[in-house]
Order: C-alpha cells, then structure tokens, then sequence
C-alpha cells in the first residue's frame, strides 16, 4: 500500500513540483496552508509531512509544535523545507522534532532519497515499538490476573472495566469533555495501564480479600491500604525501570480511585478537580462494577439500580461532568459480562 505524504507550502510551484516528483510512489496530498493541514490531519493520517517553514497566518515551526504536542500526531515524521541555509534555524528544528531539512528548489533525487531513508526508519521504529508495547501489555495483563487471581470475591471485575473505561473515555473525547487532557494521553497505554488499578491488593491478606461476608471497621481500614500501596509498587517500578510515561496513567488509577468529589474518600481525601482525572474516571467505572456484581454480603445491583445509584452521587461522590456522560453511554455498559 502507497504511504501518504502530506506536502504542506503557500507557494503554489513547490506544491506542483513536489507532487510531480512523488506521485508515482507515494499518496501526495498538497496543501497550502498549517490550518488546511490540520484540518484534513482529522480525517487521513499521513506516514511523513514536507513542512515549509515560511507561511503566512502559521509558519512551520508554530505547525511543528502543535503535531508534537497532539499525541494523535506527534509520531508522524515531519522534514522542514527551506530556502533558507542557516544553521541556527536548524538547530532549532532538530530540537523541536524535525527529522530533516530539504532545500527549495528541490532536487528530486533528493527529495525521493530523503523522503524514502526517513519512512524507513519510521517503518523500523514502529515495529519496535509495537513489539515493545506488546510486551508491556503482556506484563500488565500478568500482574493484573495475579491480583484478580487471589480475589476470588471480584471474578472479571478487570476485563469489564477495562472495557467499560474504553468506552467512557473515548465518549469524553468525542462530547469534548476534558478534552485538552484526554488528547495528550497514549489511549492505548491508558486503557491497558487502569488493569493495574487494584494492584495494591497484593498487599492485603487473602483472609481480608476472600471473606466470606462484611468486613469489620479494621478489616476495611486495611483494605483501604491498597489505593496507597497500588500508587507505592507502582512508583517503585518506576523508579527502577524509568518507564515512567507508560506507568504514569497507571500509578494514578491506582492511588485516586477511591477519591471521592466531595472530598470524603482515600486515601488522601482530595476534591474536585484536584483529584487527577484518572481517578474521577476510574471511580465511576469501579463503583458501577462493585454494585451489579454479587458480593458474599450483597446481591448484585441491577443495571438500572446502579445507574441511579450513580447518578444520585454525581456531584458528591462522582465528577458531575463525569457521571452525566456515562448516562449517556449506559447503555453499552448493559451488554458486558
């Protein structure tokens, strides 16, 4: 399959000479304009971006930052075109997160030379990456069946939040809630790292996880240990491995969710926004499960009891904003076992 090339200039020749030396090989869309670029980067994602540097409204450096800090884009390989040789702006580049320079006029031997070296080191980084990601997640999805495994109280309680955060967090990006934060997160990496969010329970005894009916106040004081205990053993794998982006989401799930809006959970007793918002997420995802399963001291919930349950909390328990988009996909919910 064709890689696609987006060629983004204000000068209407380099657009044409640029699409004539590249259309055998590659999908070429040229465009005249940042925001023309950004406005079909929604709909196509290329595989390289040729950016001109000087442009009116946007130039290519303001474009630049804007792709690096959209986690959407940010990956793609941008080479800057120029007809300018100076090494400051270079430098520049380099450090903002260009691949390569190409100087206009262009030579097209070149332009196909650089444009080829730099996919296929792009096609090399992903695959690795891929395979490196695959790992991750093998390791998450062993240590998350590890805890579930001793909790015989809480059977698929992982899978089906998993599942249901999926769902929750990309119906907040499309309804433009928290928006600006969801957008600079790795999806793939959140939804796998909330597996985690009970991996403190390692700590707590298995007499306390599997018993066979309520727990006394200090039973429940140490089980209450395991958000802070979560956020530790995270933290302290952190500390070795320094994989810290793709444990950052985790370490969160894990130590706030059981913050409640109010100001009244654990283990820190935040409120509002001051609880990260994976927390406010992971809340509503964790308590709508507790309820519909059975439990040795209660029967299970039905899914519109725990959904007006949920509710009535908003605002108190849950993020109000949170709570009234899982309303809206309530019902999806229904259909996982």
């Amino acid at each position: 399959m064709q890689k696609t090339i987006f060629v983004v200039d204000d000068n209407d020749v380099n657009l044409s000479v640029a699409k004539e030396a590249l259309k055998e090989q590659y999908r070429v869309m040229t465009l005249p304009s940042a925001a023309k670029m950004f406005a079909l980067i929604e709909k196509i994602t290329p595989d390289l971006i040729l950016l001109d540097i000087e442009m009116p409204e946007m130039d290519g450096f303001e474009a630049l930052y804007r792709l690096k800090n959209n986690t959407s884009h940010a990956d793609i390989p941008v080479i800057f075109l120029t007809s300018m040789a100076d090494a400051a702006i270079e430098a520049n580049g380099f450090q903002q997160g260009v691949v390569d320079f190409i100087t206009k006029p262009f030579s097209v031997p070149v332009l196909l030379n650089r444009i080829k070296t730099h996919l296929d080191i792009d096609e090399l980084i992903r695959e690795r990456t891929k395979r490196l990601d695959h790992l991750k997640n093998s390791i998450v999805f062993v240590l998350a069946d590890m805890v579930e495994s001793r909790d015989a109280n809480t059977g698929g309680h992982i899978e089906r939040t998993t599942v249901y955060i999926e769902i929750l967090i990309k119906t907040l990006m499309v309804r433009e809630v928290f928006l600006e934060e969801i957008r600079t997160w790795n999806m793939n990496s959140v939804i796998s790292s909330a597996r985690l969010h009970d991996v403190g329970k390692i700590t707590v005894s298995d007499a306390i996880l599997n018993k066979p009916g309520k727990l006394t106040e200090e039973e429940f004081a140490l089980m209450k240990t395991h958000a802070a205990e979560g956020e530790r053993i995270i933290g302290q794998i952190v500390a070795r491995t320094g994989e810290e982006e793709f444990l950052h989401n985790a370490k969160l799930f894990a130590g706030y969710h059981h913050e409640r809006w109010d100001g009244k959970g654990y283990p820190y007793a935040l409120a509002g926004t001051n609880i990260p918002l994976q927390g406010r997420i992971m809340a509503v995802i964790d308590v709508y499960d507790a309820l519909i399963s059975e439990r040795p001291y209660k029967k299970p919930f039905t899914h519109e009891e725990a959904v007006k349950i949920i509710m009535e909390s908003a605002g108190k328990q849950f993020d109000p904003s949170i709570a009234e988009v899982f309303y809206e996909v309530r019902d999806q919910f229904k259909t996982i076992k």
